[in-house]
């Protein structure tokens, strides 16, 4: 296996556009009009102008709504952001030791963007809990990752993919952990978001399912930025481009999957009003289909190639720019239309 190599701090004697995206020259010197891809540029724009922190949103009708949702609406709500604060706790440190191997520092300095966006992603969710529910709740919502079998099943699965890289940091384990990395922000989080977005439509709990919305737009961008990492390490590295790894690739999407649809029938079930749990499953099969063409590996489902939830672009796909929460509200009644699409593969 082709061992990975930490970029060096400063490197005078190197230019400062790397000469690979992994394992090359560069001075470390970031300079946006000498970097090696032409496309990080663009990124970067776009992951600024997504800047936002939750203080931007008013929680007041959420805090009177909440004791007014249903016992089961409110145990769903509560794990869901446990399950988010994990995983977005986990992504922040995955960022920094994946930012440690990218010797573009282009590339190095979206990593730290990224990470920067999940902290915040974390402190929304605090800001929600301590919003709605008192300190102690608050700590066992923290905790529930610790408790909860399902959450520890699925939380394994991502982290070991982690682990492999960063104690053994190779080409392959830095490709196997992007497949993971995709699964943790491009489709573990769905049917959690499903939840919040399907309590908007209902005029409930608007001001969380805003930050949702923000949380979830920074995450298609994660997802896209890590599909281009993925890509231009197999075209700098062809031999790694191997049928072991589209096959471990569709694989892995397919486990994720199922390990997702458990999650949803534990959190969702029969007892959400708006949400049927065949529906929900056919998101997450959808979803992990479209993930797994955008790596390019073959898709897990057959079928499934159409969003059977139509109404959640409404919600999902909306750029909120930078409204206030009162702007916002107008998004309960946005509908779907051929111009927006319903998300289709």
């Amino acid at each position: 296996m082709s061992t990975l190599h930490k970029r060096e701090l400063l490197d005078a004697s190197a230019p400062n556009q790397s000469t690979s995206i992994i394992n090359g020259k560069s001075s470390n010197v970031l300079n946006w009009d000498d970097v090696r891809f032409p496309w990080a540029y663009p990124k970067y724009k776009r992951m600024l102008g997504n800047f936002w922190t939750p203080f931007e949103i008013n929680m007041s009708k959420d805090i009177n709504q909440f004791e007014s949702l249903s016992p089961k609406e409110q145990d769903t709500f509560l794990k869901t952001i446990g399950l988010l604060a994990l995983l977005d706790s986990v992504q922040t440190d995955y960022a920094g030791k994946v930012a440690d191997y990218l010797t573009d520092s282009s590339l190095n300095a979206l990593m730290i963007i990224l990470a920067q966006q999940e902290v915040i992603h974390n402190h929304s969710y605090s800001y929600v809990l301590s919003s709605i529910v008192p300190k102690q709740k608050q700590d066992e919502v923290f905790n529930y990752w610790k408790t909860e079998p399902i959450l520890q099943k699925r939380n394994d699965f991502v982290v070991k993919g982690y682990q492999d890289f960063a104690e053994t940091p190779t080409v392959e384990n830095l490709l196997k952990s992007i497949i993971y990395d995709v699964i943790l922000e491009g489709l573990f989080f769905y049917s959690g978001f499903a939840f919040f977005y399907n309590l908007a439509r209902n005029q409930k709990m608007v001001a969380t399912s805003t930050m949702i919305n923000y949380i979830n737009r920074d995450e298609q961008l994660h997802v896209g930025l890590f599909e281009k990492i993925f890509k231009e390490i197999l075209t700098e590295y062809p031999d790694c481009n191997t049928e072991e790894l589209m096959e471990f690739g569709q694989r892995t999407f397919m486990e994720a999957a199922g390990l997702e649809i458990e999650w949803a029938k534990e959190i969702i079930g029969d007892d959400i009003e708006g949400l049927l749990m065949n529906e929900v499953e056919s998101y997450i099969k959808f979803m992990a289909n479209k993930r797994s063409k955008q790596l390019g590996f073959q898709p897990p489902f057959d079928g499934h190639q159409h969003n059977p939830l139509k109404w959640i672009i409404a919600y999902q796909e909306v750029d909120l720019g930078k409204t206030d929460f009162f702007e916002q509200k107008s998004r309960q009644y946005t509908k779907t239309t051929d111009a927006n699409g319903f998300d289709d593969l």
